[in-house]
């Protein structure tokens, strides 16, 4: 039987925390009797981030489950759609490797896709930061805004954060913009958004919890020059109708 919704965890070099992420997950997914598939895809990690996941996701049976991987790390928006372009549900959610955001989050993502409500729904931390436990240093907080204006600016996405690692989709209209993506890396969370809109999907952001982990890999001064140059290459994608595609199921 087909799983009612697919979750793609990307993970580089995680074997320090991807047991407790797939641990939590598998028992939530269990607790709450959702029908759904988890699959690890492992972005070219060095360390034993696919040992760990395989041997945690063992230990539950009654998940249907996988580790994919390839040669050589391309990046987390590269992991990201190799796991879509396998799930096989109808509704995809991924979810960074350290959740950031709770699993327990994926309700208010999920549920106004299957509802009807929208096809595109991506967490934000930036609606209600009341929800927000452990924060960002100043710095990069700030760093996060500014970020978010030039996103505005350049793509016209009306979205307070586009960078939350947590982002659901409803696959029957949004898997043939798959092969219009090219964005491998820290950009890849505004292509993914930027087509989405452009193509005409309905987006809908929405807040969620989150905690700053202090061991996130991402850092806004010395990756801002490529993200910077990331938005341009969508900007010209965008004006080139790269993303107008025929979505429709």
């Amino acid at each position: 039987m087909k799983p009612n919704l697919s979750i793609i965890i990307p993970a580089y070099n995680e074997e320090a925390r991807i047991e407790k992420t797939l641990d939590g997950i598998c028992r939530y997914l269990v607790s709450e009797e959702i029908s759904a598939e988890l699959i690890v895809v492992d972005d070219g990690s060095t360390d034993d981030t696919i040992e760990v996941a395989r041997k945690t996701l063992a230990d539950h049976p009654t998940v249907s489950s996988s580790v994919v991987s390839y040669d050589g790390n391309r990046g987390k928006g590269f992991a990201v759609r190799y796991g879509m372009e396998r799930s096989v549900a109808d509704v995809v959610l991924f979810s960074d490797a350290d959740l950031s955001t709770p699993i327990e989050e994926l309700h208010k993502l999920v549920n106004p896709i299957l509802n009807g409500e929208c096809d595109v729904a991506f967490g934000s931390r930036a609606l209600d930061r009341s929800l927000i436990g452990e924060r960002q240093p100043w710095r990069r907080e700030q760093g996060g805004k500014m970020f978010n204006l030039i996103v505005r600016i350049f793509t016209g996405l009306n979205a307070s954060d586009t960078q939350c690692g947590f982002k659901a989709f409803n696959m029957k209209v949004f898997r043939p913009l798959l092969s219009c993506l090219s964005i491998d890396r820290f950009g890849f969370d505004v292509e993914m958004l930027a087509a989405a809109n452009q193509a005409g999907l309905r987006l809908r952001e929405v807040a969620v919890r989150w905690d700053n982990d202090e061991r996130s890999k991402v850092s806004f001064l010395r990756d801002s020059v490529r993200m910077f140059q990331e938005v341009l290459e969508i900007r010209k994608r965008m004006k080139k109708g790269a993303y107008q595609v025929e979505t429709t199921t």
